[in-house]
Formats: C-alpha cells, structure tokens, sequence
C-alpha cells in the first residue's frame, strides 16, 4: 500500500531528523551557567533585537527563568532588551505551548484537563476508607492518598501503565506484597474509571501528554526560529524526548550543565545511579551520543572557579569499581581549593549561627550576593532565625507551612477546640491567638480569657463543654459564697463578664458547634460551618472577621487552600466529625506561604531543586551529613525493590544521583563555603558520602589540610554572645520595710520562715500565688485533701461513739468526696484502693481509741497574740485533728499522706506546726476548751500501701517541745521586726526546703552552684 505523498514525505522527514546529528553542548561547572547561557545566546544573537527575541529558550523552572532573565540584564549592563521567550520545561501549559505553533495544527481539545491535587487527594482518600472499611482514620487515609498521589506522578512520570501491575508475578514475591498489590487494585481499577467520570487525568500524565505534544508539532513542523533547551538533565523521560528531538532541529540545541569533561570512557561505562552524571548518561544514551561528541558552549570572559576544580571532583566521584585508579593519580594543584573553605561544627546551633554571620558578611561587601544552598528545613529555619537578629528577613524559597502562619493555625486550633468539647488547652490555645475576639475588643476578650482561665481553666479540667464552664463558674460563685455572707462589686462583675463571655464565644461557634454534634455529617457542610464560625470568632467591634482572617499573604494563601478544598469536597460523602480536625490538618499540610515582598535582595536559601542554575557571590553548602545530603534511601512503600524493577520503575538511588549532581554543580562555584554538623540532636552523624571521597583522594597531599573543616567562623559565632567576665549572682535578700512585713501568719507558714525566708516574703508581702497546670491531673495534693475532707466529715458525723457500720459508711463519704475522679482510670485504680485500706486502719485505731476519749475536734480553729519590736503579732492555726481525753489532756493529730518529718527535726525547731498548735492550746487560744495540758502530739501517717497507717509521735516531751517553738517563733519575730533583716533565699542550705514554688524566682540554680575547684 502506497502512502500519500505528504505522508511519505513526513516519514522521510522523520528519519532523515531521526539521523540528523545532535546539537548538543555543555556548560563548564566552573563557571556561572546562566551568565554563560545568555553570553552565548547574545553573542549569536544579540546584535539585532528581533533576532533575540526570535529564541525560545526552555528551562527546567520557573525560578530558572527568572534567574537567566536576570543574566541577560547584567550582561547588558542594564540596557532595554527584547529577551528571548522563556518556557519551564517541567510545568508547560497550553499558553506558553501557543507560542510555539501547537494550537496551529489544533488538537488542543483532545488533552483533559489536569485534575486539582486537592481533588485527586480527596477522591483517593474516600477509596482508602473504603477499602479499609473502618480499620484506617480519615487523616491517615489522607497521607496515604497523597503517597498514592506520589505513586501516580511517578508512575505517569516513566510511562508506565498502571494494568502492567497484573503481570506481576505473585507468586515472586512475599505475601506481603500481594496484600500490596491488592491495596493497589485502587489505581488499576478504580482509578481509572473515576477519571473517566470526572472528565480529566493525573497532572503528571497531562505534562507527559503536552511535552509529547509538543515533541510531535516540531517533529512535524519545525519551527522558524532557534530552540534552545538548557539546564535539564532529563530526569522526566517525556523531557528526554523532547530533547532529543530540540536536538536534531536545524535550529534546535541542547545545553546540558556540567558535563564531565575528565571522564575515562570505562568510567562513564560503569557509573551507578548514584553518580552526578548518571542523568546526563542517560540522555546521551537516548541521543546515542558519546561524551566526547557533546561540544563546548562559548564560555570566553566568563569568570568562575579554576576548571582543575571540575577535574578533583571528577576524580573524587569515581564510580566505585575504578576507585583504585586514586593511588595512581597525580596530586592535585597547589590552588584547586582556592575559594574552597569547610567548616565542621559541633552541633546544628553552631552551625546555623556561623552560616548567617557568611551571609551577613557579605552585605557588607556593595552588590555581592550570597545563597545558603540545603535540604535540611531545620537548619534553614535557624539560619533565617539567626538573621533577624540583624533585622534581616531572608527569601527561603521553601516558604512557610500554611498550617504553622498565623490563619493555618488559626483554623486548625478552632476546628480542634470544638472537637475535643472546649477541653482546657485547646480552648485557650485558641482564644490567646490574635485573630480570637468574638464580636469583642481583642484586649478585653484576651483580658477576660485570662480571668476565666485563673478562675475555673487551672487545676482539674471542669466539665464538658461551655456548659461545664458555666458551671465551674457556678462553683466558684458558691465558694465565695461560704467565705462571705455577701458577693462584693468586683466579683459579681467578674462573674457577670465571664458568663457573657462564655455566651458570646458560644454565639460565634454555633455555626460549627452544632455541626460537629451530628454523628456523621458532609464533608462539605463541616468545611462551611467551619469558616463561617472562623469568621465569626475573628470579628471584633470594629472589623469584620472576613477582613482580619483572610489578610495578608498568609489570609491569602488560606483562602486559595479552603476555595480549593470547597470546590475539592464534592461527592466526598459523610464524615465522623471527629475525624474533621485531623483531616483539615493532613490536607493543608501541603500548602505553603511565600512572601511576595520584604525578603532582602542580596540574599536567599534555596532548597537543592531550586537552587539548579541560580548563581550568587557566596554559596554555603548547608548540612552535608548522610541521611541529608544526600537523602536517606527510603524503602518504596508500595513495592519491594524487585518489583519496581520488574515494573519499570527507576531505583531509589537514582535520587542520590540527583543530588550528587546538584553538590557537584555548586561545588565549582568560585566561593563556596561547605558545613556540617558532628552531632544532631545528641546523635553522632556521618559526614556526607561526597566529603569522604573528597578526603580520601586528597589524602597525603599537601592541599588535604585545607579540606579539614577547621574555621575560624567557629570562634566568630561564639563570640557573637561571648561575656568577657561572668559576674556571680548573689542569693535574693530582699529587706522590705517593717511596716510591709507580716503581723500574723498560720503555723503552717513558720516552717518556711525558717527554711525559706524568701519564699514567705514572695508568698506574703508579694503576694505571689503558684498557678495550678492547666487541665492538671489530681495531685498528690489532691489526694491528700480528699482523704483530710473525708475523714473530717466522718470525725465531725461522729465526734464521741462509733457506728456499727463504720468503715462501710467512711467509704461511703469517700466515694461522694471523690466524686467524679473516680471515672478516672488511674484514680479507681490506685487511689481508691488506697483509700479502702486507710479506711480498714482507720476504723481499727478508733475503735481502741474511742473509749479514752471525750470528743474530737476537726479543723479546729485558734490563735494567741504577743508582743514583738514592731507590735502585736499573731500565731495562728487550723488542727486536722484533736483529741479531748476523759482525764481533761489533749492530743493534736496531723494526718500526713506524704512523709512527715522525723522526731528530730520536730524538736530542733525546723517543723514547729504541731508544736505551736500545742503551744497556742496551751495558753487557751483554742476557745472550745480553754487552756490545756497538751499529752500527745502525733502524726498519722496515711499511707494505703501494705502498712496502710502509721501512728509517729512527733517528740517525746510535747510541752517542753511546745515551749521551745514558742520562744523559737519570738526570736524570729524580734529578728525580722528590724529593716536590717533579709528575707534570703535558703539560709541553711542543709534544712532548705525539698521542694518550693519560689524557686525559680530566686534564681537558685544560678548562685547555688558552686565555683570552679569548689565542692557544690
């Protein structure tokens, strides 16, 4: 069958491009690729502007562009230009494919449109849920879906089809790769149908399709004017073949960056794809070209680094099987690491403080420019911290997490707090954010907030909800309540302000407080009474809340991700709202927000992709440790290494490559400084595999000392915060006046008079309180208050005779005192038990006791007065227990859960409670009874463990003990009634207290520590 005539024509036409020798050239890595790039280009083309402007010019990206755009500018000093068109390679689009002729020859319906990535994950989610059919929570479907997302680009990205999976033999692999494949019966069977039903394809498929398409129209027709493809290694297969065909163009050329030029050909035969040359290997296979036959780009007066640096590297990465060429190669040149600094710093601290003092410098210099180049977000982040310090905000191409900017987190705390029913800490987190105001001024709502948080917010969480609130609010009301007959002004305000505000907030939420009480509910529904109850709770008396949430480049960024996640949303189905908030979280967890203005000109930090063709006077080469750079070899989560092998994928090591060749590239810049850290976060690293073959091939040459990342950028860092004398902090002695200082106290207070004068002058003249945690576990202190109420409800139900039933109706008090800390797991489990056995001891002490005594007295209230240099003072104290015998003695009780003190610190003065409760009974300040002869001072220790109680007496002789204690309290009185008298800060330190809430505030791990060659 003969062909028509055109047809045959374009066959011939094909074969003889098909045999055409390639254009093909490569760029020096010595030398700045985009300022050679645009010299030659005007060199060639730039006498006449129309000419210039005839080049089309494609880059690998959009940043790529800009940055040769900018080379072309500098190499006319500035001048008006009619630059060459500018294409990215990997991110083409129908607009820039017009302008090469493809709409021409029509077409341009039969490419889908691209499906939105927020789609694609959303879609894909509800298959995973579907298929695990309850077993997976919709977060985790949704980072699932999106490493499903990444199996189709790259899938898409090689050309393969996903029905080629079927081929796999099952019975070649373990059986958990068949539970593998059968999970990946999503992509092959119903993937494809839901883009059919959808009208589009994978972005990744749609690419492929437009660069093919694109391939075909210049196949076909080739263009009038130059196409010039540079900066691309061909990592994408669909960009290898467009190459290969802008290669064999008659005015198509291939610009390749850093070809190696010192390369023996059994060397280029045995690379490995973890080689820096490994992309470009295969592009030239594809071009069935050999190293050699790839000519030179005009690079003349161009200045860059010394090309015996290109040579070093070259003989550095030798592939693994020829590295015993190194004991045969000459050393290298005296200058080959001119430009070159390294530096090895202890920890990533050290690290990023040395690498902005780099950057910082060279804004000293007029013009220069400098980049710090790195995969490590970590260290990115601190150097740019580390910047501010000199006011510098620097342009980090990565941008920042839209779920950590001020609206990210904004949404994602409000959808938690009404999650987790206003649960404490995701209450406040979410009204302390700036944006928080309902209807009110953010300085009095944030006001409020905080008297609500110190009133019912710390300790035990309340109840559930705002309803739980109001009645912790409640609860407070009747406690003020029993201390005064009356509510003073200030607190029925506060009390009236705080219930408004728990109703305003409650106004604001409702939208999404009553969606989230559905059982199930749309996704779509969720995501509306979501904003609409944002927008509410941002609103303040002046400015609407669709004003504040969505301003600025983060507001921005936060409208784009919900208008794509509404439109994203369709058809999605019921969701437990539970799951809402963690959703939310996974699926903005890929957006990011770049700053479109306000970073500094001269400076950037560029993650390895897009720091390919970006030139500046500095580079710093940032976190060279294995496992950063280059990148740890993840194991593929959906196939082994066989499969990928058998299904055509391309090895994890091929990642390595790229990012050796991204070092290689930066390396051979003029100035470049190289770091790395010894150690990150405590762990040991190793040094990056590229500085290893670096040392070894500089090893015993005179020039391997250069390379041994010792700096004096060390010492500049340290410097930066060096102290020349540290000058020693002195205990806190503060000496208020007389006039400020107590004139009556509780005897539980003495004890840290003595121990801590401090403490008691910040607890009383201060009138500082420690403030519970937050959503606080019960304590130790807790339980010990439980046990102390308890027991004083039996004691006061039954002072004289004992019931029948006594230990059944004490745990009967105890169950209505612990209440609902009972639903508390650990609480039942170890609290309780506790509490029985203290109830079974109990019950027996009273029962042999109970006959000696006339009556007991609980939390029984009394005081005496005496004179002291400055006036009366007062002593006063509330006994947990006291025992009136028939003979007319006394007997003070102390019950301890915890340890109390021993018998010799009682009678050395240092726990003087119980003696001066003895002390002030012996003088008749307790008015039940009057004066009395005190016969026993005890503590019972209240333990619940196997010995469940404990009776100690605390001396041996209560009244002389008492006496001591009394005349101990004068004294100290008689002291601290002169001005001269400090209040320090553990004047003993052998008897200072184990523990103190003033601690911190005393600095006392700053003067306690002990100078150099002294004991601490």
């Amino acid at each position: 069958m003969k062909l028509p005539l055109d047809r045959r024509f374009l066959s011939h036409y094909k074969r003889f491009m098909m045999n055409r020798a390639p254009h093909v050239y490569s760029i020096s890595p010595n030398v700045s690729f985009a300022d050679a790039l645009a010299h030659g280009i005007m060199a060639e083309f730039g006498e006449r502007p129309e000419q210039l402007s005839s080049v089309t010019l494609l880059l690998p990206t959009r940043r790529a562009c800009r940055t040769v755009r900018d080379a072309f500018l500098r190499h006319s000093m500035g001048k008006p230009l009619l630059l060459p068109r500018m294409h990215p390679l990997g991110d083409l689009d129908e607009d820039e494919l017009a302008l090469t002729g493809w709409k021409d020859i029509g077409g341009i319906n039969a490419i889908k449109p691209a499906i939105s990535p927020l789609r694609r994950q959303l879609l894909l989610t509800r298959l995973i849920l579907s298929f695990e059919e309850g077993k997976t929570t919709a977060d985790q479907a949704a980072q699932l879906a999106g490493e499903l997302a990444g199996l189709l680009d790259q899938v898409h990205t090689e050309g393969l089809a996903f029905h080629d999976l079927k081929t796999l033999v099952p019975e070649n692999y373990a059986e958990h790769w068949n539970i593998t494949l059968d999970f990946l019966k999503i992509l092959t069977d119903h993937w494809p149908v839901i883009l059919e039903s959808e009208g589009v394809i994978d972005p990744a498929d749609r690419r492929n399709r437009l660069l093919d398409a694109q391939r075909r129209v210049w196949e076909e027709t080739p263009p009038q004017g130059p196409i010039i493809a540079a900066g691309s290694t061909a990592s994408i297969p669909a960009v290898g073949a467009l190459l290969a065909c802008i290669a064999r163009l008659p005015q198509g050329r291939v610009v390749l960056p850093g070809l190696d030029r010192f390369m023996a050909s059994d060397d280029w035969a045995n690379l490995e794809a973890t080689h820096p040359q490994y992309g470009l290997k295969q592009l030239l296979d594809r071009l069935r070209m050999a190293p050699d036959e790839v000519l030179d780009w005009d690079c003349d007066g161009i200045e860059g680094s010394h090309p015996v640096r290109a040579k070093l590297l070259s003989e550095a990465m030798l592939p693994a099987k020829t590295t015993d060429k190194w004991r045969t190669l000459d050393h290298p040149v005296a200058n080959v690491l001119d430009g070159v600094e390294r530096v090895d710093c202890p920890t990533p601290f050290e690290e990023a403080g040395a690498i902005a003092l780099m950057l910082r410098r060279e804004l000293s210099y007029p013009g220069q420019t400098a980049a710090l180049v790195t995969p490590d977000r970590n260290l990115a982040r601190r150097v740019a911290s580390e910047l501010r310090r000199w006011g510098i905000e620097i342009d980090d191409s990565a941008g920042t997490p839209l779920q950590h900017s001020p609206s990210g987190t904004y949404l994602r705390l409000l959808a938690q707090c009404v999650a987790e029913d206003f649960a404490p800490i995701p209450f406040l987190a979410l009204c302390k954010h700036p944006l928080s105001a309902a209807g009110q001024n953010p300085m009095v709502f944030r006001r409020l907030v905080r008297q609500l948080e110190l009133r019912i917010l710390r300790g035990p969480r309340p109840g559930v909800g705002l309803d739980g609130m109001r009645h912790a609010l409640d609860r407070r009301e009747a406690d003020w309540r029993k201390r005064t007959s009356r509510l003073s002004t200030t607190q029925k305000k506060t009390l009236s302000d705080l219930r408004s505000l728990l109703d305003q907030i409650e106004e604001a939420l409702h939208p999404l407080i009553k969606v989230m009480k559905r059982r199930k509910t749309d996704l779509i529904k969720l995501l509306e009474a979501h904003v609409k109850a944002a927008e509410a709770f941002a609103t303040t008396e002046l400015d609407s809340g669709v004003q504040r949430l969505w301003a600025g480049e983060a507001g921005d960024c936060a409208a784009d991700f919900i208008s794509e996640l509404r439109e994203a949303t369709g058809g999605f189905g019921e969701l437990s709202p539970d799951d809402y908030p963690a959703l939310f979280d996974a699926l903005m967890s890929s957006k990011a927000v770049r700053p479109r203005f306000g970073a500094h000109p001269r400076l950037a930090i560029l993650g390895l992709f897009e720091a390919r063709l970006q030139t500046a006077d500095l580079i710093v080469l940032g976190g060279l440790n294995e496992g950063t750079w280059p990148p740890d070899v993840s194991a593929n989560p959906w196939m082994s290494r066989p499969m990928m092998r058998d299904f055509g994928l391309p090895q994890p090591e091929f990642l390595i490559g790229q990012t050796a060749h991204d070092f290689t590239q930066n390396f051979c810049a003029p100035r470049v400084i190289i770091t790395r850290s010894d150690r990150v976060d405590g762990t040991p690293t190793v040094r990056s595999r590229w500085l290893r073959r670096l040392e070894n091939r500089l090893s015993g040459t005179d020039v391997a000392a250069q390379f041994s990342g010792h700096s004096g950028w060390l010492n500049w860092q340290a410097a930066l915060d060096y102290v020349a004398k540290i000058q020693a902090v002195s205990p806190p002695a503060p000496r208020p006046p007389v006039s400020a200082r107590p004139r009556e106290m509780y005897v539980t207070s003495v004890e840290q008079w003595m121990r801590d004068p401090y403490g008691l002058y910040a607890k009383m003249i201060l009138n500082i309180r420690a403030l519970d945690d937050i959503d606080a576990d019960p304590n130790a202190a807790d339980y010990g208050n439980i046990i102390h109420e308890s027991l004083e409800i039996f004691m006061n139900k039954h002072p004289k005779d004992l019931p029948d039933n006594a230990d059944l109706e004490l745990r009967a008090i105890g169950r209505d005192v612990f209440g609902t800390e009972l639903d508390n797991p650990g609480i039942w489990a170890f609290w309780w038990p506790r509490f029985e056995r203290i109830c079974d001891w109990f019950i027996e002490q009273e029962q042999s006791r109970r006959a000696l005594i006339a009556k007991s007295y609980t939390e029984l209230e009394g005081s005496i007065t005496f004179d002291g240099p400055a006036g009366p003072f007062k002593i006063a104290a509330k006994a947990d227990r006291m025992d009136l015998f028939k003979d007319g003695e006394l007997s003070i009780i102390d019950y301890k859960t915890g340890t109390p003190p021993s018998k010799k610190e009682v009678e050395a003065g240092f726990a003087p409670q119980l003696p001066l409760e003895a002390a002030i009974a012996m003088q008749g300040g307790f008015t039940q009874f009057g004066p009395r002869t005190v016969k026993e001072l005890e503590f019972w220790r209240l333990r619940g463990a196997q010995v469940a109680g404990e009776r100690k007496p605390a001396t041996d002789n209560p009244a002389q003990t008492a006496e001591e204690a009394l005349e101990g309290l004068k004294g100290l009185v008689g002291a601290y009634d002169h001005v001269e008298a400090p209040y320090g800060s553990r004047p003993n330190p052998e008897h200072a207290p184990k523990y103190s809430d003033y601690e911190h505030l005393a600095r006392v791990k700053e003067w306690s520590i002990a100078a150099p060659g002294e004991d601490e």
